[in-house]
């Protein structure tokens, strides 16, 4: 599965998740420690106390998953797939003489194409999300 599908996850791995996260819940309602949360439920300090603070805040929505992080792909599905061709056809077919593709040329079909604009670190992670590498053999 791939990012824009759910944050890598499957719809196992989210509802594994939801569940750790409602157990860890229960344990710091029970007076555990961070260091003995994050320990149980193998995750950082960081997030057993920010689970707790959102607990004791008392707000609803402490128990329920957000979703998958990270910001939206600029780009929709169908979108995503003509950038797939683009890139599969080969860097000639799309006006450049030599057969390399580099985040700034494709940062340009983007913006061409989509009148969409991504940094090259962002469009770096979004090649990652559609199973491109940025590696020269």
């Amino acid at each position: 599965m791939r990012y824009p599908d759910g944050g890598g996850l499957t719809a196992e791995e989210r509802v594994r998740r939801e569940q750790v996260r409602l157990a860890a819940a229960d344990l710091i309602e029970a007076e555990a420690s961070d260091r003995e949360a994050a320990r149980q439920f193998r995750v950082t300090r960081m997030s057993a106390n920010r689970w707790r603070l959102v607990l004791a805040a008392g707000r609803p929505q402490a128990r329920v998953s957000k979703g998958p992080g990270g910001a939206r792909c600029k780009l929709d599905a169908s979108q995503l797939r003509v950038l797939q061709a683009v890139l599969d056809a080969d860097p000639a077919a799309a006006g450049w003489s030599d057969q390399c593709w580099t985040l700034a040329r494709i940062a340009e079909v983007v913006h061409h194409r989509f009148r969409v604009e991504y940094t090259l670190a962002g469009l770096d992670l979004l090649l990652h999300r559609i199973g491109w590498s940025m590696q020269v053999a």
